[in-house]
């Protein structure tokens, strides 16, 4: 991990997380940009949990792409509103988006193209406070439409089940806006919780993420998601999120905060000696539920 986030994010640099919701947020990866004190960021992400607000926190952001920030199971978070109530640690912009908007963005990305037209904007207040929305009119019926811009990440970092050491990745259960984002990033790093040989990526062509001409760096970080879930491989650290939500609440304890689970441990390894076995197992698959086998044969 230190060396993808070492040769592919800059200061500066424009990154894609969280795009499946609440699930696969590269946390890992999150906390290694910390921990390398990236500055000036723009973070793009429909809804990125904690990672966003922790990030924001460690003053490494200062843009946020986003259509929610802060903590789905306890509210919003507190670094993210001091930054942008107070300029804690230092002020940031926002464009606001709705989740739609997001994966329309990155589609139009993904397609090459300027921008897509929708109407699910109409009569919303996004359409004010984004300025990189335009109203315009349908050229075929008249009716009003909100052209979305291509968002265009300079990479997307994207947690997966597993991948080969050539970037073909497999990734189910909630997706979101993943597939777009890999298709609309400039570059892509693959977070996998498993490196499995190419032929068995292969043998399942229709779960492959992405051209690995995207992919330019492919890391094997097992728990690399914790504390959001990974389908069948294990699932939401409910604790963890409402202890940070009571842990941040003050920049003093933001500070802590890091200095703990971030800045006091040298990699990932170390996030999960300092969490325990205890957490993980609790959050440990107990029921495997397989999908069907499929048949490629011609």
């Amino acid at each position: 991990m230190q060396e993808a986030v070492t040769r592919f994010v800059p200061d500066g640099a424009s990154v894609c997380m969280g795009t499946a919701l609440e699930a696969l947020i590269p946390f890992a990866a999150g906390h290694e940009l910390i921990r390398q004190r990236r500055r000036d960021l723009s973070l793009i992400g429909p809804i990125s949990d904690i990672l966003f607000d922790q990030m924001i926190g460690a003053g490494c952001v200062r843009r946020i792409v986003a259509a929610w920030v802060g903590n789905v199971s306890a509210g919003l978070g507190y670094n993210y509103r001091r930054a942008v109530e107070h300029g804690i640690p230092h002020p940031i912009a926002v464009e606001d988006h709705s989740n739609l908007s997001m994966a329309v963005g990155l589609q139009a990305a993904a397609m090459g193209a300027p921008y897509i037209p929708t109407r699910s904007l109409l009569g919303t207040g996004l359409v004010e406070s984004n300025p990189t929305f335009r109203q315009a009119s349908d050229p075929f019926s008249g009716d009003a439409v909100v052209l979305i811009p291509a968002l265009r990440p300079d990479v997307a970092i994207l947690h997966v089940q597993r991948a080969d050491a050539e970037g073909h990745a497999h990734c189910w259960g909630t997706l979101g806006v993943t597939r777009q984002a890999a298709l609309a990033a400039a570059r892509v790093i693959i977070v996998a919780e498993e490196i499995w040989p190419r032929e068995r990526i292969l043998s399942d062509p229709g779960l492959v993420l992405a051209p690995t001409l995207k992919v330019a760096a492919v890391v094997h970080e097992p728990w690399g998601a914790y504390p959001s879930p990974v389908q069948g491989c294990y699932g939401r650290g409910h604790d963890f999120y409402h202890r940070y939500h009571e842990d941040t609440r003050t920049v003093d304890g933001t500070r802590a905060w890091l200095d703990r689970w971030v800045y006091g441990v040298p990699d990932w390894k170390g996030f999960l000696a300092t969490l325990g076995a205890a957490a993980l197992d609790a959050v440990r698959v107990k029921t495997p539920r397989l999908s069907e086998s499929l048949d490629y044969g011609a």
